[in-house]
């Protein structure tokens, strides 16, 4: 059997099919158009969906989407593709599509294909952490994504970092996304320096003491967020994706910043770069 999986991300949505031995047969992106709504995205999803299994019949279909599905109303919740929230993604699209699919959140779909195909293949309980725009998490194990009681395990993002501390959108203050995703970062740079730049320039520039100051406050907040982590599920590894996963000193720094905040005279808990890259949120949802 052909799995076919849809990756809805804010500006893209991609789609895979992979073959039985999951090789990849088919690829193909095409733009979200978030501004048009959310009956341009069904379409769009329809229509990808379509042209993937235009010469295939036996398929299952897996969707990685932005957000959660709450288990209480069965609609969107928390998706930072806003015309999301609120509606029954799941249902319209088994009735567009006259099939059953399955659904999870971008993190778990990342969690799963770097524990399935990726960096963490081999561990028992994998810790999967998104850092871009968001921050985000998702939890495997034994090859099976957690999804907790109320489908919100992993959601490190919001742990209270510093109580009283950077409003959250999610209302709350002090939140682990407020200090360590890619905006915030940027924001707390700007604060410091008075220059708005990217991440990626950002982190070629540390040399000074501004630099120092900003470094330090990042790798303390990474190192108190996945401490926090570590004492709580003690995952057999971690894997980091998202654009900051791309800051190398978060493999050497972070790690010890994290290590040396863990409640345990022994730490080694495998802090890993993902292998997937931004296709990892595709895979993963063809592996549902």
């Amino acid at each position: 059997m052909y799995k076919v999986g849809i990756d809805l991300g804010g500006t893209k949505i991609e789609g895979i099919c992979l073959d039985e031995r999951s090789q990849v047969i088919l690829r193909k992106r095409v733009p979200t158009n978030q501004q048009d709504g959310y009956k341009s995205i069904l379409n769009s999803i329809s229509a990808l969906v379509s042209d993937i299994t235009k010469n295939i019949s036996d398929y299952t279909i897996g969707i990685c989407t932005p957000g959660a599905i709450s288990r209480k109303t069965g609609m969107i919740k928390n998706s930072n593709t806003r015309c999301l929230i609120g509606m029954p993604l799941q249902t319209d699209l088994e009735q567009i599509l006259g099939k059953k699919i399955s659904m999870e959140n971008d993190a778990n779909c990342f969690a799963m294909a770097e524990a399935t195909m990726g960096a963490a293949v081999g561990y028992g309980i994998v810790f999967g952490v998104i850092m871009g725009t968001g921050v985000g998490g998702g939890i495997i194990i034994d090859g099976k994504i957690h999804k907790g009681r109320t489908y919100i395990a992993g959601e490190w993002g919001h742990h209270t970092l510093h109580q009283n501390g950077n409003k959250c959108y999610c209302g709350k203050s002090g939140c682990v996304e407020t200090y360590i995703s890619g905006p915030a970062l940027e924001k707390r740079w700007f604060q410091i320096t008075g220059k708005k730049e990217p991440l990626t320039t950002i982190v070629q520039g540390l040399d000074g003491s501004d630099g120092q100051m900003w470094k330090k406050e990042f790798l303390d907040n990474f190192g108190i967020g996945l401490a926090n982590v570590i004492d709580i599920l003690d995952p057999d590894a971690i894997v980091l994706g998202g654009g900051i996963s791309n800051v190398d000193f978060l493999y050497t720094e972070g790690r010890d910043s994290v290590y040396d905040k863990v409640f345990s005279d022994l730490v080694d808990t495998p802090i890993l770069k993902n292998k997937l890259g931004d296709s990892a949120g595709v895979f993963g949802a063809a592996l549902l």
